[in-house]
Parts: C-alpha cells; sequence; structure tokens
C-alpha cells in the first residue's frame, strides 16, 4: 500500500491538459525537441500529483497572463462623447465669432480634466471592486 504524504495534492485531468498544451507550447516554440516532447508528455498523462506535475516543466518559461482589453466603463464612454461634443460645439462658435484669440481652449482643457480625472476614478474603483474577495 502507498503511504500518502499529507501535503500533495492529487492531479486533475484538467491539471494534466494545462502542462501538456506547456509542454506542446514549448515544442513549437522550439524550446524541446519530438524527443523529449514525447518524453514529457508520456510522463504528465502518468502523474499522480500536482507536485510532478510542476517538476517536468520546471525548465520552461511560464506563459505571461493574458492581456486585459480595455473596455471603458458606458459612463466614460457618455462623458467622454459629451466633451467632444461641446468641444465642437466651442470650435464651430470661434470660428464663426470675430474674436482674435482662441478662447475655447480654456473650457475644452478643463472638459479635459475631468474626463481625465473621472477615468482615473473610474479605474480605481474597478481595481478595489476586483480586490474584494466573494
Amino acid at each position: 500500500m502507498e503511504t500518502r504524504i499529507p501535503h500533495r495534492l492529487r492531479a486533475a485531468d484538467t491539471d494534466r491538459e494545462r502542462v501538456a498544451a506547456l509542454v506542446q507550447s514549448a515544442v513549437t516554440e522550439g524550446r524541446l525537441t519530438l524527443e523529449e516532447t514525447e518524453e514529457r508528455l508520456g510522463a504528465v498523462y502518468a502523474v499522480k500529483y500536482t507536485d510532478e506535475l510542476t517538476a517536468l516543466t520546471a525548465d520552461l518559461p511560464q506563459p505571461s497572463p493574458p492581456r486585459r482589453r480595455f473596455t471603458p466603463h458606458p459612463a466614460l464612454r457618455v462623458h467622454a462623447a459629451f466633451a467632444v461634443a461641446l468641444s465642437v460645439i466651442f470650435l464651430i462658435r470661434w470660428a464663426t465669432s470675430d474674436v482674435p484669440y482662441f478662447w475655447p481652449i480654456a473650457p475644452m482643457f478643463w472638459l479635459a480634466v475631468s474626463l481625465a480625472a473621472h477615468a482615473r476614478l473610474r479605474g480605481a474603483r474597478e481595481r478595489r471592486a476586483a480586490a474584494v474577495p466573494y
């Protein structure tokens, strides 16, 4: 009978598949030869514990986490659309007036500042919400 060490966890099929995908990506990158890949894949599907899986990929670089695509919050999109529309109105108003100086720069600057502040606050709020465990 096999003696079980209490801190070892049994590997699931999903664990094996994840490690097999790492090994297969390593061979496509040229990090492993075909012989090494066959040997490691055979070992991957034969392991019982998760610590044995990590030993099979210890010399391979870990994949970088997928980049999160930036999608602005709908309220931020509305704010940006409002700022652009107002800036266009200011520019048209200035172009049709006889004022010699470019007066729309001040309100456009403050519209940009408000938009940047809104984006920063929204980002901080979303980071705080993501950090809270459920």
